[in-house]
């Protein structure tokens, strides 16, 4: 499971992710080029994390 997070959503984003898959997340940034073309899972502002299990 990956969820794409802006800074706004990523407390939910993990929050979301303990809720779902009752395992701790992994909280990564994103790379400039991933930044350009992915956008949050919330909203439509450019993410700026990935959160996924180990």
């Amino acid at each position: 499971m990956k969820t794409y997070s802006c800074e706004t959503h990523i407390d939910h984003a993990l929050d979301m992710h303990v809720a779902e898959t009752e395992k701790f997340p992994m909280m990564d940034f994103l790379s400039e080029e991933e930044k350009l073309s992915t956008t949050c899972s919330y909203c439509e502002q450019s993410a700026t994390y990935v959160v996924s299990s180990k």
